[in-house]
């Protein structure tokens, strides 16, 4: 099975630095896609992807917010729910539209991308928007399909 290269991108976090996905596999990286922040499915995702960083972390993957909105919404919202991991602003749609993330009103769609550590993309997963998968769905998915 031939895998498809993941494009490099540089977006800024919520903290307003850069974070460049070249430069972050020294891990996997879970890019996890979500329609907007502070709405009560998002807040849950990333609420249970934040107090399960260590599961995530002891499968050697780093986890990665994405979507449309600013820095300072992020900010707002990762203070509110105490998210720590990067969640990153794609304002003019730019990634999510390379990773195939955007639904037909250009809104975020819930997807779930896992890239390794040469930069290619070994796992994806859309969901309804008012639905997501839980770390233990991830874990589950991730080690059936031998991925980690």
């Amino acid at each position: 099975m031939s895998l498809r290269k993941a494009e490099n991108f540089v977006l800024k976090d919520q903290f307003n630095n850069d974070f460049e996905l070249y430069k972050n596999l020294d891990k996997n990286v879970l890019l996890i896609f979500y329609p907007r922040d502070n709405s009560l499915v998002c807040s849950i995702q990333l609420e249970n992807y934040q107090n399960n960083t260590p599961r995530f972390e002891a499968a050697g993957i780093k986890l990665v917010g994405i979507n449309k909105g600013s820095v300072g919404s992020h900010k707002s919202f990762c203070n509110g729910k105490n998210i720590e991991f990067p969640v990153l602003s794609d304002l003019n749609a730019e990634v999510s539209r390379k990773f195939k993330a955007l639904n037909i009103f250009s809104v975020n769609k819930r997807k779930l991308v896992l890239i390794n550590k040469s930069g290619e993309i070994v796992y994806e997963r859309n969901t309804p928007s008012f639905f997501y998968l839980d770390t233990d769905k991830i874990m589950e998915e991730l080690h059936s399909g031998n991925i980690i």
